[in-house]
C-alpha cells in the first residue's frame, strides 16, 4: 500500500491535471471565442509528374500538385505563360489539398464568371494565379529536425521547377501554414520569391522542442527574419489557436528597413475573430482577404509596394493610409448645403441624405479631439469590402474674410472597427463578420488656436447618402480614468471602477500597476442599470484592448448573453523574447455613440483575475516544463535512495524512496523553488518569466505536480511489472547461462550498434532497452516472491569497529554460495536498484518518443525512400542499452561502489540530472535527455566497468553487500 503522502501527492496531481485539462479546453471559447464562416469550393488536383528523381532524390518520398477550380480553370497549362505562381506549403501533418479554400477564394474573386476576369483586376492589367502546393505526406515536421530539412530541400527543389515552367524573372508568392511558414522562410534569401505570408506559424518558439536541430534552424532563421528585404506577414489565430501559444507567431525585431508585419485575426479588418490552427486556412473571413492580398502582390515588381499591398489588405489598423491634400472654400453665405452645428453640440446622421457639409466649431481654449464614426460607409477610401454609397471627407476649416479655407485633416487613426449587433454574441459564432459590416473610425487631436482672434470649424462633408447607415462626429475633451490597483489586490477581490455621467465617444482606461502578461487573464463586468436601454444605440460601448502593437482585440458591452469581458494577451510570454517596446500595465478605450440613456445606464465595471482562464494559459504553456521537471524529481528520487547504498545500508525501494522525498525533501525544495522564481534570469532558463514576481507561485506548484506525476507513474509501473510477472514463463532466464551469455555480449552489442548506425534510429533502441529492463524487474519480482524470507530480523546498523570484520565473513559466504541461490535480502537489493532506473528511464520516454513516432510514420508513407539522418548515433543509446543488458542476465550486484568514490560518488551524476532539468529543461527538454545519458554512460563506466566486457561476473573481493544480523 502506498504511504499517505504519495496518496497525498498523487490525488492532488490528478485533480490539479484535470482541472488544467479543462481550463485549457475551455480558453478558446471564454477569451476568443471564433466566428468563421465555413468556404466551399470545387477542388480539383493535378499532379505535377516531371518533378522526378532528375530534380530532387526526395520526389520518390514528396510530390507537387497544381490546384484547379472546376469550371472555372483550365486544367492544362497552357495558361501559365499569363499567370503567377503561388507556392503553398502545408504544416505538420499537413495536406497540400489545404491549398483548395485559399486557391479558391482566388479564382472566384478573379473571374466575374468562368473565362470572365472581374472589370477591377482588368482594368488594372493583373493576372490569375496558379496554386501549386507540396504533399509532405503528412509528416510531423514540428517533431523532428530531419524530416524539416527533408522538406526544405523538396521545397527549394519545387520552386525551381515551377519557375521554369513561366517567363524568365518570373517571382513566386509562397505561403506556409503552420510548419510550413518555417519551410518558407527557410527558402531565404532567394530572388525568386517575391512575399512571404505565414498563417499561424511559430516563428520564435519550437511547438515541440524535443531534436536540438529544430532549435538551429531556427537559430538561422532569426538571422533571416532579421535582415533579408523579402516582405513577410504572419497571420495568428491567437488564444483560438490550441495548437501553439500565438505568442511564438509574432515575428521577432527586425531591420527597419524590411517588411515584417504581424496580423492577430482579432483584429483584422473584416474578421474581427480568433481563429483556430486547422481553420485558418478555410475561415472564410481571412481567407479571401489572403487570396486577395495575393492577387494585388501581382501589380508590384518590388519589395516597397509588395509591402504596401500586405498591409493594405491585411490590415490591423496600424497602418494609416496615405491621405491626398485638399482645398475648398466654402460660402459662408450659401446655406443650403451646409449646417453649423452649435458650439458643444455632436452630429448625428441616422439616415444620411444626398450631399452635405456639416460644420462643428472648434472651442478656443483646451485641447480637443475629433471623433467620427461612419457605419458601413467610407472615409478616404477605408470602408467594408461592400460598403454602403455614402462617403464622408474631413477637413479644418479658418474664416478668411466671408468664406472659409478648408484644408484635409489628417487622422492619426483611420480604420475600421467592428460594430456588434446589441444583445448578441459577439462574434457571431459559425457566421462571424460580413463583408459589407464595420464602422469606419476617425480620430485626430486639436490643439488650442495660437491665434484666440480667428475662428476654426471641423468640416463633415458626406457625400452621395441614401439614407441607409449613420455617421456620429463630434468634438470632446474624451475620458481619462486611472486606477492604481495592483494584481495583490486582485489576487482573492474585485476591484470597481465607476464612470462619470458623460456622453464623451471616447473613453481611456489605464490600470499601471496591473502586469500585462500571456499567463495572467483579467475578467471585465460592466455595470448596468439597464443594460436593455442601450440595445436602441447606433453603437454600444465597445472596448478595444491593445496590449502591444501587434495584438488588438474587441469587445462587447452589450451582450445579453455573456456580460463579462476577458481581457488577454500574448506578449510577454514564457521562453519569448521580451521586445523593448513593451509596457507594463493594461489600457482599454471604449468607444460609444454617446448615447445619454445608455452612459448612463453603465455606472462603471469591475476587474478582477479570470482563474479559470489564467490556469488555462499556464496548461498550456508549461505542458513541457511538467514533464522535464518530472525527470528532475525521478532522478531526486535515484540520487537520495543511492545515499543510502553508499552509506553501507540496503536501497530503499521505490515506495520508501517517495515517500522520504514526498515527506522531506520537497518540503525543501519549494521554497527554493519559490525565491529562485524571483531571480531575473533569460528567457530561456527556469520558467521563462524572467523573475516576473506576480509568477513566482508557479514553480512550486510546478514542483508539486511533477512529484505527484512521479508518484503516479509509479503506481502504473508496478502494475506493469505485476502483470509482466505473471507471464515470466513465457521468456528465458538469462541468469542461468550466465557464462554464454557474458561470451556472446560483446557480439549481440555490436550488431545492435551496427543495426542502429545503419537502419534503426537510437529513439528505437531506447525503447527496447526500456521494454527489456520492464522484464528484467518483473523477473526479479518474481523470484523474490518464490525465496523464503530468511530476514525477519533487525536491520544492519554499520559500526566503524565491526565493518572489517563483516566483509571478511560476508565474502567467504558469497564465494561459497551459488550465484543461482543469493539471499532474499541481497535479491531486494538488487530489485530496488532495478526499479529506481526503470522509474527514470520510464519519464525519459517522452523525451525520445516524438522521434520515434517520426520515424514510424515514415515508414508508413513513405517507406525507406530517405535515411533517417542525425537519429543513427548509437552512443545516444548505448549506456541504457549496457546497463539494462547487465541487469537482465548479471546475479551480482548492479551497481558496484568503486573505492575513489568515497571521494567524490558518482551518484551526484543524478543530480545534474535534476540542476539540468530545472534550470533549461523547460526550454531545451532534449538538454535533459543529454544530460541523463551522460550520467548513465558514467555510471556504467565507473559501477559495472568491466564486468559486462568480459570481467569476472561478481567481484566479491571488493564488493560489499549490506547485511541483515
Amino acid at each position: 500500500m502506498p504511504s499517505p503522502i504519495v496518496a497525498v501527492l498523487s490525488i492532488t496531481s490528478l485533480l490539479a491535471i484535470l482541472l488544467f485539462y479543462l481550463a485549457s479546453s475551455d480558453i478558446a471559447q471564454r477569451l476568443s471565442p471564433q466566428g468563421c464562416r465555413m468556404s466551399w469550393m470545387s477542388p480539383s488536383y493535378v499532379l505535377q509528374n516531371k518533378l522526378d528523381t532528375s530534380w530532387t532524390p526526395l520526389a520518390q518520398r514528396y510530390s507537387l500538385w497544381l490546384y484547379r477550380e472546376v469550371g472555372w480553370d483550365p486544367e492544362q497549362l497552357d495558361r501559365l505563360a499569363s499567370s503567377l505562381p503561388v507556392l503553398f506549403i502545408p504544416g505538420n501533418a499537413g495536406s497540400s489539398h489545404q491549398v483548395r479554400s485559399i486557391a479558391s477564394s482566388a479564382t472566384r474573386q478573379f473571374w466575374l464568371s468562368p473565362y470572365t476576369v472581374d472589370a477591377t483586376f482588368k482594368s488594372r492589367s493583373l493576372k490569375p494565379l496558379d496554386f501549386f502546393a507540396v504533399e509532405f505526406n503528412e509528416d510531423l515536421s514540428a517533431f523532428h529536425g530531419s524530416t524539416l530539412e527533408s522538406q526544405i530541400t523538396y521545397t527549394a527543389s519545387a520552386v525551381r521547377y515551377i519557375l521554369s515552367l513561366y517567363p524568365p524573372n518570373t517571382t513566386i508568392i509562397i505561403m506556409g501554414h503552420s510548419m510550413g511558414g518555417i519551410v518558407a522562410t527557410s527558402l531565404l534569401p532567394s530572388p525568386d520569391v517575391s512575399a512571404i505570408i505565414t498563417m499561424s506559424t511559430p516563428h520564435t518558439l519550437p511547438p515541440a522542442r524535443f531534436d536540438p536541430r529544430i532549435d538551429r534552424i531556427y537559430e538561422k532563421l532569426q538571422g533571416i527574419l532579421a535582415s533579408d528585404p523579402t516582405p513577410i506577414l504572419s497571420l495568428c489565430g491567437g488564444a483560438s489557436d490550441m495548437m501553439i501559444p500565438s505568442e511564438a507567431c509574432i515575428l521577432p525585431p527586425h531591420n527597419s528597413s524590411t517588411f515584417r508585419s504581424t496580423i492577430f485575426t482579432s483584429a483584422l479588418a473584416g474578421a474581427w475573430t480568433g481563429v483556430g490552427h486547422r481553420e485558418m486556412v478555410w475561415c472564410h473571413q481571412v481567407r479571401w482577404r489572403v487570396a486577395r492580398a495575393a492577387l494585388e502582390l501581382g501589380g508590384s515588381d518590388n519589395a516597397v509596394g509588395r509591402a504596401a499591398i500586405l498591409a493594405r489588405w491585411l490590415d490591423d489598423g496600424r497602418f494609416v493610409p496615405s491621405i491626398p491634400t485638399q482645398r475648398r472654400k466654402l460660402d459662408t453665405e450659401d446655406s443650403a448645403n451646409k449646417e453649423t452645428l452649435p458650439l458643444g453640440e455632436r452630429l448625428v446622421l441616422r439616415h444620411p441624405h444626398g450631399t452635405k457639409t456639416y460644420l462643428l466649431p472648434i472651442p478656443q481654449s483646451k485641447q480637443h479631439a475629433l471623433t467620427v464614426f461612419v457605419s458601413q460607409g467610407s472615409i478616404n477610401a477605408v470602408s467594408p469590402q461592400n460598403p454602403l454609397p455614402h462617403q464622408v471627407s474631413i477637413f479644418i476649416c479658418v474664416s478668411r474674410s466671408a468664406d472659409l479655407d478648408c484644408t484635409t485633416l489628417r487622422p492619426t487613426t483611420l480604420k475600421l472597427i467592428p460594430n456588434p449587433i446589441p444583445g448578441r454574441t459577439f462574434p457571431a459564432p459559425d457566421e462571424g463578420s460580413d463583408e459589407s459590416e464595420g464602422v469606419v473610425l476617425y480620430e485626430v487631436g486639436l490643439s488650442p488656436s495660437e491665434d484666440p482672434r480667428s475662428s476654426r470649424w471641423i468640416s463633415v462633408r458626406v457625400e452621395h447618402g441614401d439614407e441607409s447607415g449613420w455617421v456620429i462626429a463630434g468634438l470632446d475633451e474624451g475620458i481619462t480614468l486611472t486606477n492604481p490597483v495592483g494584481l495583490s489586490s486582485l489576487l482573492f477581490g474585485v476591484e470597481m471602477l465607476t464612470f462619470p455621467v458623460n456622453e464623451a465617444l471616447r473613453t481611456s482606461i489605464t490600470f499601471p500597476n496591473l502586469p500585462s502578461n500571456a499567463l495572467v487573464a483579467y475578467r471585465i463586468t460592466p455595470l448596468w442599470s439597464n443594460r436593455s436601454e442601450c440595445l436602441d444605440s447606433l453603437f454600444p460601448p465597445l472596448i478595444i484592448h491593445t496590449s502591444n502593437p501587434t495584438e488588438t482585440h474587441y469587445f462587447t458591452l452589450a451582450n445579453l448573453q455573456e456580460p463579462r469581458v476577458t481581457l488577454h494577451t500574448h506578449l510577454p510570454a514564457p521562453y519569448i523574447t521580451q521586445p523593448q517596446f513593451l509596457a507594463r500595465g493594461v489600457n482599454l478605450t471604449v468607444y460609444s455613440s454617446g448615447d445619454s440613456v445608455c452612459n448612463e445606464d453603465l455606472k462603471g465595471m469591475t476587474i478582477s483575475i479570470d482563474w479559470f482562464a489564467t490556469l488555462g494559459r499556464w496548461g498550456s504553456r508549461y505542458i513541457t516544463t511538467l514533464v522535464s521537471w518530472a525527470v528532475g524529481v525521478a532522478a531526486l528520487v535515484v540520487f537520495f535512495a543511492w545515499e543510502a547504498s553508499d552509506s553501507g545500508l540496503p536501497i530503499p525501494s521505490v515506495s520508501q524512496s517517495l515517500t522520504h522525498f514526498g515527506g522531506s525533501m520537497l518540503r525543501l525544495l519549494l521554497l527554493p523553488s519559490f525565491l529562485f522564481s524571483f531571480v531575473p534570469l533569460p528567457e530561456s532558463f527556469y520558467l521563462g518569466n524572467k523573475g516576473e514576481a506576480a509568477l513566482s507561485l508557479i514553480a512550486p506548484l510546478v514542483l508539486i505536480l511533477a512529484s505527484g506525476l512521479v508518484c503516479i507513474s509509479w503506481w502504473i509501473l508496478s502494475f506493469l511489472v505485476f502483470c509482466v510477472s505473471k507471464f515470466g514463463g513465457l521468456f528465458p532466464d538469462r541468469g542461468g547461462a550466465y557464462t554464454s551469455v557474458r561470451q556472446g555480449t560483446l557480439v549481440s552489442m555490436l550488431l545492435i550498434f551496427l543495426l542502429i548506425f545503419l537502419f534503426v534510429p537510437w529513439q528505437v533502441a531506447f525503447l527496447g532497452s526500456w521494454i527489456l529492463h520492464l522484464r528484467t524487474c518483473a523477473s526479479s519480482t518474481a523470484t523474490i516472491k518464490s525465496l523464503p524470507d530468511s530476514s525477519a530480523a533487525i536491520p544492519f546498523i554499520r559500526r566503524s569497529d565491526d565493518r572489517s570484520q563483516q566483509n571478511e565473513e560476508h565474502t567467504k559466504e558469497n564465494r561459497s554460495q551459488p550465484l543461482q541461490s543469493r539471499s532474499l535480502d541481497e535479491q531486494k537489493n538488487m530489485h530496488n536498484h532495478n526499479m529506481l532506473i526503470l522509474l527514470l528511464m520510464t519519464w525519459l520516454l517522452p523525451l525520445a518518443a516524438p522521434a520515434l513516432a517520426v520515424w514510424v510514420r515514415t515508414l508508413a508513407t513513405a517507406g525507406l525512400t530517405t535515411p533517417f539522418d542525425g537519429d543513427h548515433n548509437f552512443l545516444n543509446a548505448a549506456p541504457f542499452l549496457v546497463m539494462v543488458d547487465f541487469a537482465s542476465w548479471t546475479r551480482g550486484p548492479l551497481f558496484q561502489r568503486q573505492r575513489f568514490e568515497d571521494h567524490i560518488s558518482v551518484r551526484w551524476s543524478f543530480a545534474a540530472i535534476s540542476a539540468v532539468a530545472f534550470s533549461i529543461g523547460s526550454r531545451q527538454p532534449y538538454s535533459v535527455f543529454d544530460a541523463s545519458r551522460i550520467a548513465i554512460g558514467l555510471v556504467v563506466a565507473v559501477r559495472i566497468g568491466k564486468r559486462y566486457w568480459g570481467g569476472t561476473s561478481w567481484d566479491t573481493a571488493s564488493y560489499q553487500m549490506p547485511r541483515l544480523r
